[in-house]
């Protein structure tokens, strides 16, 4: 998306919304029709997980194995 330097000053919340929606990945902004500069949503870090138990547990491959045994006692299935 290009935008022209009296639009940007004017929609500036606007096109910062957006970027952060995921609607437009870059902003162009001209003057006089010419790109001088551009707006790009800065990508967010995934937050760190505290992984103090990391392979020292194992999910046995029947783990969820008396979920039918479960829904049959409380007479409906579980979601």
């Amino acid at each position: 998306m290009q935008v022209n330097m009296l639009e940007a000053k004017n929609r500036l919340s606007n096109l910062v919304m957006l970027l952060e929606t995921h609607q437009e990945d870059t902003v162009l902004i001209a003057r006089n029709g010419i790109p001088v500069a551009q707006m790009t949503r800065i990508p967010r870090k995934p937050k760190k997980r505290i992984g103090v138990a990391s392979g020292k547990f194992h999910v046995p491959d029947n783990f969820d194995a008396w979920d039918k045994e479960i829904e049959d006692m409380f007479g409906g299935k579980l979601e």
